[in-house]
């Protein structure tokens, strides 16, 4: 899971771009580049070369750390019971068995290799995956990401440049260097060297009688590293690199269109721009996909690739990626695909399962006169094929013969304000009242209604920084919610403590309950495009008063001066669910989904069921991985019931972590849901 590093400008030299584009994050990736981009040259629909094919492709591994680690849970069970098989096991599976008929000479892992470097369990289970490559005799490059390494350093420009490097680590107690020595890459035969620290290493592989080297470079490389690095590319003068490392290029909140970041800009100055043999890079560590193209200071192109797929539905469903280097038809042609979706039991599969992502920034070509872009370091001459044919339309063909992509269940819109389903167990249903206008503000005891059973919402007194034009109404909301529209928070900011919040009345039925029979909880929840981690982390949509420490029946836990409820969203963007629960209230339970895109509205269902003892978390419909088993029932409500917080949390005594953003209708019901019965569905 990436910390996201500042955002920094995108500088001249991008040449994609994207207006924003509403996207399923969970359901497909990003919606897309622009028709511009796609038509500038720059990049072109993936097609199929007609006539002999000079091409070979090498297989790209994005962060597999939620493989590593649910593989060793009780999701990760459920997995190799429900499916037959977890999905590291299968991407490395599917290359070891089709590496010698795709013509694949090389595999590259981007690092974030386990998702707990302390946890030895996961990376027994990279190692098997690793091992089914191996065992084929298929190379490949591996680095570390950071969740691979023991202390994980982000990157702000510091003063000492080898602060929270490889420089300063104690080589000695590194699990990756225990679990992936230069002892066990010597053992490829595409391996030549890692550099002193273990942690970088370069590969050479050869195709067509053309030598290629891959450089892969782990988290947060020294001043030493790079100057191994270089003196790597003059040892091999006349050899094209590909650079591997897990963070350079970010993708801005568009979800698609590129981002540099400043760890990015110090290797493009220190080590790219003026090593024309630097041709190509991927990196991992940022969620989704983007493309970018600069110029060298030879005037040359490098391609620049992030894809990461850790967020999406089940850890990734193995999407993983192909790069059809295709020297006939000068270009490489871009597949993302996952092979393990494809062996799942048909009966398992739903809306969320695809085998192939066709989008513009998943599916796409890069033209490359390779003759050219190599002339000044190498007299480019392949040994052409005469029979040859495209590999990735064979890939696609043979991959999907057998499958049926599942039929999602229509998206209805609502026809009207009361088309959901009606609940009987509904203990609260808040929504904007029918009338708002856009931006009026909502002053303070104004209310926001439930029109359940008349618990309502009202605005609490302004405290603080805090002014009555910080909470006003909105008419935007999610597409499939059937209220009238929004309470958007503006100008929370934590670092001033300015926060507004509404609360329910003393004594209404809602603040008691404990929920002893199970409950879902649904929300609808956009937060904007200038969500900011410095001054709106941990931000809360709802919480109830009265620290958790004095519920009934004890609590054990830690932090408990909070509040007994945290629905919130994390410094990363993950949306956080953690209760002290009716029964066996001892300690909390916490829920927490991947990271939310700004921008874009998210409907969020977390369902505690009794008779299964789960509390399972979905975002836009799909389960998350972090969800809890053996869950206890409901959550504890104080001894004399206190009211229910929106929009702000609470803090030994005190509101705090008020929200920053949208928040459309949120329900409250006593017993748990089926899809069917959540206010995404239409009334019956």
């Amino acid at each position: 899971m990436a910390h996201t590093p500042p955002r920094i400008p995108t500088s001249p030299e991008p040449e994609t771009g994207a207006p924003r584009e509403d996207r399923r994050q969970l359901l497909r990736g990003a919606a897309g580049l622009s028709a511009m981009a796609l038509g500038s040259g720059l990049l072109q629909p993936a097609e199929a070369a007609s006539g002999p094919t000079t091409s070979f492709a090498i297989a790209v591994l994005p962060d597999t750390q939620f493989y590593s680690r649910y593989a060793t849970t009780d999701e990760g069970q459920q997995f190799q019971a429900h499916y037959g098989s977890t999905p590291y096991a299968a991407q490395t599976g599917w290359i070891a068995q089709n590496a010698q008929a795709y013509n694949i000479p090389f595999v590259i892992h981007l690092g974030d290799v386990v998702d707990q470097q302390s946890k030895p369990n996961q990376w027994a289970v990279a190692d098997a995956a690793m091992q089914q490559l191996e065992s084929a005799r298929v190379p490949y490059s591996i680095l570390a990401g950071n969740h691979d390494v023991i202390t994980d350093y982000d990157y702000h420009q510091p003063s000492d440049q080898n602060a929270g490097t490889d420089a300063q680590r104690n080589l000695a107690a590194e699990p990756y260097l225990k679990w992936f020595p230069a002892s066990r890459a010597a053992k490829q035969t595409t391996f030549r060297e890692r550099d002193s620290s273990g942690f970088h290493e370069y590969h050479l592989f050869q195709a067509h009688g053309v030598t290629l080297m891959v450089l892969s470079l782990s988290w947060r490389i020294s001043n030493a590293g790079i100057a191994w690095a270089r003196s790597v590319i003059a040892r091999n003068p006349g050899v094209p690199v590909i650079l591997a490392n897990h963070q350079l290029l970010n993708i801005a909140n568009d979800g698609v269109s590129p981002l540099e970041t400043d760890y990015g800009r110090m290797l493009w100055n220190q080590l790219i721009r003026d090593n024309d043999q630097i041709f190509m890079t991927l990196n991992g560590h940022h969620h989704g996909a983007a493309y970018l193209r600069k110029y060298n200071d030879f005037g040359n192109e490098v391609h620049q690739m992030v894809v990461d797929y850790q967020m999406d539905y089940q850890g990734g469903n193995a999407m993983m990626r192909l790069y059809e280097v295709d020297f006939t038809n000068n270009k490489i042609d871009v597949m993302s695909f996952s092979p393990w979706v494809v062996q799942k039991p048909k009966a398992t599969l739903n809306a969320f399962d695809f085998a192939e992502l066709t989008q513009a920034n998943q599916r796409f070509s890069i033209p490359i006169n390779f003759k050219k872009r190599f002339a000044g370091f190498l007299r480019f001459k392949p040994t052409l094929s005469s029979t040859g044919a495209p590999i990735l339309p064979r890939v696609r063909s043979e991959l999907l013969a057998n499958y049926v992509e599942p039929t999602p269940l229509p998206a209805v819109p609502p026809a009207d304000v009361n088309d959901y389903p009606y609940v009987a167990e509904t203990y609260a249903h808040w929504r904007a009242p029918v009338g708002i206008a856009e931006g009026q503000v909502v002053p303070v005891g104004g209310v926001l209604p439930d029109v359940f059973a008349g618990n309502d919402l009202r605005r609490a007194a302004l405290s603080g920084p805090a002014q009555a034009g910080d909470v006003v109404w909105s008419t935007d909301k999610h597409r499939l919610s059937s209220a009238a529209g929004s309470v958007r928070f503006l100008n929370t900011d934590k670092t001033t403590k300015r926060l507004s919040a509404f609360l329910t009345a003393m004594g209404v039925s809602v603040n008691g309950r404990s929920f002893w029979d199970g409950y879902t909880v649904e929300a609808f929840v956009k937060i904007p495009a200038n969500w900011d981690a410095s001054k709106h982390a941990w931000c809360n949509l709802l919480g109830r008063q009265g620290n958790r420490g004095n519920v009934p029946g004890g609590y054990w836990g830690g932090d408990p001066e909070a509040s007994s409820v945290l629905f919130a969203i994390s410094s990363l963007r993950e949306v956080q669910w953690e209760v002290v629960p009716a029964s066996n209230s001892h300690y909390a339970q916490t829920n927490w989904s991947g990271e939310i895109i700004r921008d874009t509205w998210y409907h969020v269902a977390i369902v505690n069921d009794p008779a299964t003892a789960t509390t399972t978390m979905y975002v836009e419909g799909a389960p998350v991985l972090r969800n809890v088993a053996n869950a206890a029932t409901g959550t504890r409500s104080q001894a004399t019931p206190q009211p229910w917080i929106l929009g702000a949390g609470w803090w030994d005594g005190v509101l705090d972590d008020g929200f920053f953003g949208w928040i459309g209708e949120l329900r409250l019901v006593g017993k748990p849901l089926p899809p069917a019965k959540w206010l995404t569905a239409r009334r019956a």
